[in-house]
């Protein structure tokens, strides 16, 4: 017999705004404690200096926590410039210092306008990235380089925020797989003084804003008086990740089926990708049953489904 996880089952999202000097995943332990959970997981690393948009899936939330990777994020930082790091942020140690020269604000607003759009990248090598089963990071603290491959991200907007001796601050708004430190050490290599993240704010990730968010003194405060189940208002429905995804309704027949992983036919006007599917009866009301995919035939077939008995 397989060791019972301790901890409640709960299922939910929480929107973090993660402090700064912390790991993500210190930030998620530290979390699953608060709410004495069974089981959670975050949705992509945020650096330890980095603080801001970071969504904490509990329980069958994680089995979707896919699904939020993929969406687009944006970010405030400030960019320091004639100092280049090993990290490429104020964390990491210094490699080089250069002059900075005056220019003006509209010789960066065209350096800048240059990375809008699709953007070449190389990952740092301080990143949570795998190679061999590891994470890139502990390679580059033991002093290995490992060659990265150029990656092909989108930068849809970015606005120069304010500009002060020595420093700019910027607001970007970019696919995944986006590094703000890479984009602010390119930035720094065209001007020719070098450049590295000296703040780094995460202000949205996918549909979730920072306003949304709670912090980790709050839960604390409140779990300290109340205890772990006053904190559940706080987590938010499974399908809130999905909301870009268009959706059927099945009937109780139809929602038996598809449960035991069967496909089902129904009428219906998509013509294909994956849908979230829920459920409509009297006994248990609108319920989220997971995500499907339509075949050629038009039939619906399951493909991640929420175990009701393990969110209850």
């Amino acid at each position: 017999m397989g060791r019972r996880k301790k901890g409640r089952k709960i299922s939910g999202v929480l929107l973090l705004d993660k402090p700064t000097g912390i790991t993500s995943n210190k930030a998620l332990q530290k979390v699953r404690w608060l709410f004495d959970a069974n089981k959670a997981g975050h949705t992509g690393n945020l650096d330890p200096l980095a603080t801001g948009v970071l969504p904490i899936c509990f329980g069958e939330a994680t089995k979707f926590s896919r699904y939020l990777l993929d969406a687009d994020k944006a970010y405030r930082t400030t960019a320091k410039l004639g100092v280049i790091t090993d990290s490429g942020d104020s964390d990491g140690n210094v490699l080089e210092t250069r002059p900075v020269s005056e220019f003006q604000r509209e010789e960066l607003l065209k350096v800048i306008n240059r990375f809008i759009g699709d953007v070449e990248q190389v990952p740092p090598m301080y990143s949570a990235l795998k190679h061999n089963g590891k994470p890139l990071y502990e390679y580059a603290r033991a002093g290995v380089e490992i060659e990265r491959k150029i990656r092909t991200i989108k930068i849809f907007k970015i606005e120069l925020l304010d500009v002060r001796d020595g420093e700019f601050d910027l607001e970007v708004y970019c696919s995944k797989g986006t590094y703000i430190r890479t984009l602010v050490e390119d930035i720094g290599e065209i001007l020719g003084c070098g450049a590295h993240v000296s703040m780094l704010r995460r202000i949205e990730a996918g549909p979730f804003p920072l306003d949304r968010t709670v912090t980790i003194s709050q839960l604390e405060a409140l779990q300290e008086r109340d205890g772990a189940a006053a904190l559940d208002p706080f987590l938010l429905p499974i399908d809130i990740m999905l909301d870009g995804f268009d959706q059927i309704c099945l009937n109780s027949e139809q929602s038996g089926s598809i449960l035991q992983g069967q496909a089902v036919r129904i009428a219906h006007s998509l013509k294909s990708g994956l849908i979230r599917l829920y459920s409509n009866d009297e006994e248990q009301g609108e319920r989220f049953l997971g995500m499907a995919e339509i075949m050629d035939d038009g039939e619906i077939a399951p493909r991640r489904l929420v175990n009701f008995e393990s969110s209850d």
